[in-house]
């Protein structure tokens, strides 16, 4: 699922910019998947949701993006 592959590229500390590119995405569509999340998700900020990806085990600290 796309909003899972962006989850976890933000779980990394990548912008829009940089998963846009990674994912062959436009931003508009990535901003749309990050807003779809935020609103799934609750977070009050990208921060948090962040928190969300590695308390659910989606990131580990030795997690990099291909």
């Amino acid at each position: 699922m796309r909003e899972t592959e962006v989850l976890r590229l933000v779980g990394n500390g990548l912008s829009n910019g940089l998963n846009t590119a990674l994912l062959v995405l436009s931003e508009a569509t990535v901003k749309t998947h990050v807003k779809h999340l935020m609103g799934k998700l609750r977070p009050t900020s990208r921060a948090q949701a962040v928190v969300v990806a590695y308390e659910t085990g989606l990131v580990v600290p030795a997690d990099r993006p291909r």
